[in-house]
């Protein structure tokens, strides 16, 4: 069978656990509302990550229509309309993007603040946001919401299998927190794809993922489970001083995503070379 599109991943809140829906809208910013909103410190505006504060990723997301809902085990909830979207702004960090983002109220920055030890506030994109990709390496102009850098991230289900026979004990993809899963294609075959389409919508592979430290927390228990998969990684995947899985992609134009969508191939690259 060809490769199919195996699973849709939404991160509403930067940092903070998936939904899986089994279809879903992509507009300019990628897969809707992903990487809508963030943590970020309440003094400074800077965003606040899985590298920052593991404890995130206790943080569970749910989307209704309404309202955005964060919940965590033996911490209780909030719920976050999704309208009026604009509201009074603060100026937000997210490595080298400043730009402004809507404050989501003193409710929702009190339960995360409880929830962290620390003061944080909940901030969202506003209606005029603009972030764009570095054009360095997308060919066409993109742009992304509160995400690393770009708008999505593919990743291959084989080539998780293939990392999971090499570790001590196997992990599951939302230690990478990739946007679409893809399956049915021989490990690593994303290295060498350049154009694909999934379903109607076509995607550019624009940069290799490096990967850090927020692949080591364990999504469960919020802390740090060692050094896997980084120090397995670096034994087979490892180039420039860093460990890559999953590619940085960009939508060409908008459209709707559903699980089990065939994945056309439409351009290929050579495939990336590793120093080990």
């Amino acid at each position: 069978m060809p490769p199919a599109l195996a699973a849709l991943r939404v991160h509403p809140v930067k940092a903070c656990r998936a939904i899986e829906p089994l279809a879903w809208d992509v507009d300019r910013f990628g897969l809707r509302f992903d990487r809508a909103f963030v943590v970020v410190e309440a003094a400074s505006g800077v965003f606040l990550s899985q590298r920052d504060e593991p404890r995130l990723a206790r943080v569970e997301t749910e989307l209704d229509g309404a309202a955005l809902a964060l919940s965590a085990a033996g911490a209780g909830s909030v719920r976050v309309p999704l309208e009026p979207h604009d509201g009074p702004r603060r100026r937000v960090r997210v490595w080298r993007h400043e730009g402004d983002g809507v404050d989501q109220g003193d409710e929702a920055a009190a339960w995360l603040s409880a929830l962290l030890g620390r003061p944080v506030r909940l901030v969202r994109t506003p209606p005029d946001h603009a972030r764009r990709v570095n054009p360095a390496y997308s060919p066409v102009e993109a742009h992304t919401a509160f995400s690393d850098g770009y708008p999505l991230l593919v990743a291959s289900r084989d080539s998780l299998d293939d990392l999971n026979a090499r570790l001590p004990a196997p992990i599951g993809m939302e230690r990478f927190r990739p946007n679409l899963v893809v399956a049915g294609a021989p490990p690593y075959a994303e290295d060498g794809w350049k154009r694909i389409r999934i379903g109607t919508l076509e995607l550019l592979l624009v940069k290799p993922c490096d990967r850090c430290a927020v692949t080591t927390v364990d999504p469960h228990s919020g802390a740090r489970a060692g050094a896997e998969p980084l120090r397995t990684l670096a034994r087979y995947r490892r180039r420039d001083g860093a460990v890559w899985f999953a590619w940085n992609a960009v939508a060409l134009g908008s459209g709707r995503l559903a699980r089990g969508a065939p994945v056309e191939v439409l351009e290929t690259r050579p495939a990336l070379r590793f120093d080990a």
